[in-house]
């Protein structure tokens, strides 16, 4: 895989402000949410929202598990906006966070943007983390990094998805610079990290078939839990999808599914039918996705 398009690990934190490329923010907005364990049922326990974020509470569909869901109401991400969420599911309870839309990272001019996302899954809870897709806008500057602690017995469904460009309106990328870095914690102890980088010296190598062989759409999920072994069968018949090359692997107890895909609307396909199949296979719950999802 080419120096501009590579996987590699990193320790930097998006939101250090040390790092001396870090400009000063246009805003700096933050969504903490916790959920705790009260009288058998799973209630909010602490909410911190900063704007441009801020969170919505649907009432979730029969059966299901309780949700809440983080938007952006400033419409998109600009140079220099930082954006930090920050999920918690306390010992014992069951809930689903997700994003209200797609988010947009608009192009830049020089400053980079921000987005650090935090996922805590206490002792025995059940975890969800649905957003929708990331657009990026030809000439972005986007770093985003994704922090999953999982706790003895707990589980985390957790996902990222990236769209390069604004496919329906026929945008190309002439410019761009993005970074997207996932990792996961086990009893604190690294299990998996996984880090996208595309600069713009290797936009043309996006083509290339050991790279995205020109797919516009690209996704993650990851399933971290005891029983992650048990479902990796089921997991790989579940992500077949029309229109996607996709795969599943196993690494150190985390349940890896992937997606590549020309047109977003089928990953968007895909991503639905394997979270409605694996969520309701791993956790017994109902097979289908928050109504916001089909707003």
């Amino acid at each position: 895989m080419p120096p501009s398009l590579t996987r590699v690990p990193s320790r930097t934190h998006l939101l250090d402000p040390a790092l001396p490329d870090t400009p000063p923010t246009t805003q700096r907005g933050r969504a903490r949410i916790t959920f705790l364990q009260r009288h058998g049922r799973t209630r909010l326990g602490d909410l911190e929202q900063r704007t441009p974020l801020r969170v919505l509470f649907p009432r979730p569909g029969a059966g299901d598990i309780a949700q809440a869901f983080v938007t952006n109401v400033s419409g998109g991400i600009v140079a220099g906006d930082a954006l930090e969420i920050e999920i918690e599911a306390g010992p014992g309870s069951r809930c689903l966070v997700g994003a209200q839309a797609a988010e947009k990272v608009y192009r830049s001019l020089g400053p980079r943007s921000y987005c650090d996302v935090s996922l805590r899954a206490g002792a025995d809870s059940w975890l969800e983390w649905l957003p929708q897709e990331t657009i990026v806008f030809d000439a972005a500057r986007f770093h985003r990094r994704t922090r999953m602690e999982v706790a003895t017995g707990a589980r985390l469904l957790a996902g990222e998805w990236l769209v390069l460009g604004r496919v329906a309106h026929g945008e190309n990328l002439s410019r761009l610079e993005l970074r997207e870095r996932l990792e996961v914690r086990r009893e604190g102890r690294l299990a998996w990290a996984d880090c996208l980088r595309i600069d713009e010296s290797g936009l043309q190598a996006l083509a290339h078939p050991a790279c995205l062989d020109g797919a516009r759409a690209l996704a993650s999920v990851v399933y971290v839990g005891e029983d992650a072994e048990r479902h990796l069968d089921a997991a790989r018949g579940f992500v077949k999808a029309e229109g996607c090359f996709a795969g599943v692997s196993l690494v150190d107890g985390v349940l890896v599914a992937r997606w590549l895909a020309a047109r977003p609307l089928d990953l968007r396909r895909a991503l639905a039918r394997f979270w409605t199949s694996f969520r309701a296979l791993a956790a017994g719950l109902p097979p289908r996705l928050p109504r916001i999802w089909h707003i």
